[in-house]
């Protein structure tokens, strides 16, 4: 499965907006994009460089590559409803931010892996592909086998320190390592500091 492997912190001081947890620290030290000549690059800036920025952005937040985020906007374009916040939903709804949503992973980079590695089923069903679009009424749950590995036994310790604020439509559980789908996401329940027009705008050029 293809996937950016390129350090987070990296990319979150080239879009100037921490990616992970652990960016955070390292942005408040380092300003400014990497790079031997990053004064040069960072000067300037046209309204097409801000819409290129806001979906390389979102892009690495959710961890699509270009191929899937394009194809991703396309589905949002024809879907009833603003655009830009059907891309926020559709993102939302992945099974790997699913369970970094719920607390299960404390990145969305550890909660690909593991739904990836398939320690997750759906609905009865066992998945491995990060990107399934989860509905109202699904339940996702960590598989029998894997509820005896060490990382599911200290599932509620890892829940407590990813510190995920609740959000209205899941229902997470730790002692049962179980999450309820019980709506759909809200536009206010997206990451924060996203502009989704400029992603709008970017792709209607």
């Amino acid at each position: 499965m293809a996937r950016d492997k390129s350090p987070i912190v990296k990319q979150s001081r080239r879009e100037g907006y921490a990616l992970a947890p652990k960016a955070h620290k390292v942005m408040a030290k380092k300003t400014g994009i990497p790079g031997q000549h990053a004064d040069m690059r960072q000067r300037g800036g046209s309204l097409y460089l801000t819409q290129l920025r806001e979906k390389q952005k979102v892009r690495r937040l959710y961890g699509l590559l270009e191929k899937q985020f394009a194809k991703l906007m396309k589905e949002a374009t024809r879907a009833e409803g603003l655009t830009g916040e059907k891309l926020l939903e559709y993102l939302e709804r992945r099974a790997d931010n699913v369970v970094y949503r719920a607390g299960f992973a404390t990145t969305r980079r550890q909660a690909r892996q593991l739904v990836s590695h398939g320690h997750f089923i759906l609905n009865g069903r066992r998945i491995d592909i990060p990107s399934i679009r989860l509905n109202a009424g699904d339940v996702l749950e960590v598989r029998p086998k894997s509820q005896k590995s060490a990382y599911f036994k200290n599932l509620e310790q890892t829940m407590a320190a990813a510190g995920q604020p609740t959000v209205s439509w899941l229902k997470p559980n730790g002692k049962k390592m179980k999450i309820e789908v019980t709506g759909l996401p809200k536009r206010e329940e997206a990451e924060a500091g996203i502009n989704e027009q400029l992603i709008v705008e970017y792709y209607s050029r």
